[in-house]
């Protein structure tokens, strides 16, 4: 792979000289990023490989939800098994990475990575308050501590710079509405108001199913079929349609006390909830009559297993920032919080049915409160000094109580379960860039995390050995980073960079410690230390003709310390220890052609040669396995065109095959919790009906491709929506 690599760079500098451009406006250097360095500049001096999906590149397609807005960058992998719906397993994350902890998510510099498990909530965050999204691929530990192992996505939100007016409304496929209004102003060309509010919901549609090892009784309606093992399995209903909603709303004002010093204040809050209709049985008696249930002990199938709870987020973000400058010297303070609340019920698994019985409410507020400090400092005329320090304070606490009723959320009784703990963070970091000629830059980080975890407690209640305290536990990580930039030609970008990142373990890993109903028990570890990796990457970024470039970048990411679950007595005890080593490289392309006739045409390509377990003391069985989560092979082919009032997109993606066994048996495809191949083709067409007036329609999944992503994954799907914009 990496001779494959150096020959195509090889070919496409031979290319260069022969090309005939000059340094006229006929090649796009690249739009102005913050996210790579914490400072201003050209993504193509940017020190790691970096793509920017703007707001009019999300219009274009048919985005719902944040998230979707990337899943046609290279080196992205989006999950999203249930579409629109509410899935608290949506991930985003970068160059082979599993688990959405293992990429740092921004929100105006302000961390979403939550304490508890570390994911994000993408649902509910308005897709028309975003003016870019900036995605760093690559280790950034350097430049901002923790998750960052996979690189750093770092969504940046709107301030209007003029009066503006929009109002949106939209409907589709399983009743799909959506709304959205929002007003923006700038007053005295020094005070900036944004105010937005946004609503969708949906009817959904059927995405979990019963499937049972037991045999059916002689009734009708079941029909064979597998696990994702290939073991005999029989399908015997579902558990109704997966109804969604979620709304947000976001305040943001500004004031310019000069052009060097102002002041930024935001707030959002987005709600989001899932819930499930009716559930379907496929068995019916000699009689004709619906049957919920069957078998005998030990193998009774209940009517639970056809059962599904309510769900709900709501989340609070606070973000205030302030810059000034003091002669040549930049300064910056940044403070947020980030306030998650989530709950969800489960159905008791022996006694409740499609009318009630009892059942269980889990509750998991936390808090994420974030404060940075940065100085930029500019040393004679080639010379950029970055340095500051940042701390985050993490709490989260978990607790299950009892209900009487599972249909009723109002009915929670005693509590069965708590998990707490909380975590801190103290950072210096340093940055020094030097562009030691006009065309090659160098850029040098260092940063110091200084972690510690306490205050941790389990208790089942009830439950022997329980409540558990946990004594505190602290480690700390250098992450170094050295970047080259070099330009040889004035379409032509060659970089190379090679660093270290770190992600702490989450609150969930560290003090999620329960027992089942048979005894066995699952346990956090509060003794665990953060993972580590080192990476590398070489990439090449090349203007061809007018209108055309080519990207291409090869990576290696060495894990260490990989966070995993061991067996300590078997079928009674489990915990996890920093038990891992896995090694991931790859490659990753683009090619895009603009013509003038309003025509873009682009493509890229995501290759992970090798993602593969190392070695595993814990289960060596896994070593040389496939990581868990990470496709082979991704890819991205569309097409845009813009004539007159006229605009339109079609855009095809493929995903290769995913394990989420760590052994890889899970070799099945096209069954319930499989995770398929898939390859889909999406259309949006949009016309501008007046200066204000804009109506758009969309076919997600054309060809209405059938396939699991564990849950069953959104067939064809049509949406369309009026936009009013003054």
């Amino acid at each position: 792979m990496r001779k494959k690599v150096l020959v195509l760079i090889g070919v496409v500098l031979l290319i260069t000289p022969y090309t005939g451009w000059s340094q006229e406006q006929e090649y796009d250097l690249g739009k102005i990023v913050v996210t790579a360095a914490r400072t201003e500049m050209e993504a193509t001096k940017a020190p790691g490989s970096i793509s920017v999906v703007t707001n009019k590149d999300v219009e274009k397609r048919n985005v719902q939800v944040v998230d979707q807005a990337l899943n046609t960058v290279s080196g992205v992998l989006n999950e999203r098994g249930k579409g629109l719906l509410f899935d608290a397993m949506a991930t985003v994350t970068l160059r082979g990475m599993p688990e959405q902890q293992r990429t740092l998510i921004l929100m105006d510099g302000l961390t979403l990575n939550n304490p508890y498990m570390g994911s994000v909530r993408f649902q509910g965050l308005a897709l028309e308050d975003i003016e870019r999204i900036e995605v760093v691929r690559g280790p950034s530990s350097s430049l901002y501590g923790g998750y960052a192992m996979g690189g750093v996505i770092n969504i940046i939100t709107k301030m209007p710079r003029k009066r503006e007016f929009v109002l949106k409304g939209g409907y589709g496929s399983d009743a799909l509405w959506k709304s959205y209004i929002s007003y923006g102003d700038r007053f005295k060309d020094a005070l900036s108001l944004f105010l937005s509010y946004g609503y969708k919901s949906t009817d959904g549609y059927t995405t979990d199913f019963n499937v049972q090892s037991t045999t059916p009784p002689a009734a009708t309606g079941w029909s064979y079929t597998t696990d994702n093992q290939g073991n005999t399995r029989y399908l015997i209903g579902d558990k109704g349609n997966n109804e969604y909603w979620d709304e947000n709303i976001a305040v943001k004002t500004g004031y310019d006390f000069s052009q060097s010093s102002k002041i930024n204040f935001s707030f959002m809050r987005n709600s989001c909830g899932y819930s499930y209709n009716e559930p379907h049985t496929h068995l019916k008696d000699a009689t004709g009559n619906p049957v919920w249930s069957y078998g005998t002990s030990p193998n009774i199938v209940r009517e639970s297993t056809f059962l599904l709870g309510d769900g709900q987020d709501s989340q609070n973000i606070y973000n205030l920032s302030y810059e000034t400058e003091l002669s040549t010297l930049k300064a910056k303070l940044s403070l947020g919080l980030v306030d998650l609340m989530r709950w969800n019920i489960t159905p008791d698994s022996t006694s409740a049915t499609r009318f009630g019985g009892p059942g269980k409410i889990t509750q998991t507020p936390s808090e994420g409160y974030n404060s940075e400090l940065q100085f930029t400092l500019p040393l004679f005329s080639r010379h950029i000094f970055t340095f500051g320090s940042s701390f985050r304070y993490n709490w989260a606490d978990s607790e299950e109580h009892n209900l009487t009723s599972w249909k009723d959320k109002g009915s929670k009784t005693t509590l069965a379960y708590e998990a707490r703990g909380k975590d801190r963070t103290f950072a210096l970091f340093i940055q020094d860039e030097l562009e030691i000629l006009d065309n090659l830059t160098t850029y040098l980080g260092f940063r110091e995390d200084w972690w510690e975890t306490y205050d941790g407690y389990a208790n089942q209640v009830g439950t022997t050995g329980y409540p558990k305290y946990y004594a505190s536990h602290s480690a700390s990580s250098f992450s170094p980073k050295v970047a080259i930039v070099y330009q040889p030609f004035v379409k032509t970008t060659l970089r190379t960079s090679i660093g270290q990142a770190f992600r702490p373990p989450t609150i969930y890993e560290l003090y999620r410690t329960w027992t089942t109903s048979r005894g066995k028990t699952y346990a956090g570890n509060s003794e665990l230390n953060p993972e580590k990796t080192t990476s590398w990457d070489l990439g090449i970024e090349q203007g061809l003709w007018k209108g055309s470039k080519i990207k291409a970048t090869y990576f290696e990411n060495y894990i260490e310390d990989l966070i995993y679950s061991r067996t300590v007595i078997p079928d009674e005890y489990y915990d996890k220890i920093n038990a891992g080593k896995a090694e991931i490289r790859g490659i990753e392309m683009e090619l895009e052609q603009r013509l003038d006739m309003g025509l873009r045409l682009f493509a890229n390509l995501t290759y992970n040669e090798d993602a593969n377990v190392k070695k595993n003391e814990t289960k060596p069985v896994t070593e040389g396995k496939w990581l868990t989560d990470v496709p082979q092979r991704m890819f991205n082919l569309g097409v845009e065109l813009t004539q007159g009032n006229f605009s339109g997109s079609l855009v095809a993606r493929y995903v290769s095959k995913r394990y989420q066994n760590d052994e890889n048996t899970d070799t099945v495809n096209d069954v319930y919790t499989s995770y398929d191949p898939y390859f889909v083709t999406d259309l949006k067409l949009s016309y501008k009906l007046t200066k204000f007036a804009t109506l758009s329609f969309s076919l997600d999944n054309i060809f209405d491709k059938d396939y699991f992503a564990f849950y069953r994954a959104p067939g064809r799907k049509w949406f369309t929506e009026l936009t009013l914009r003054f």
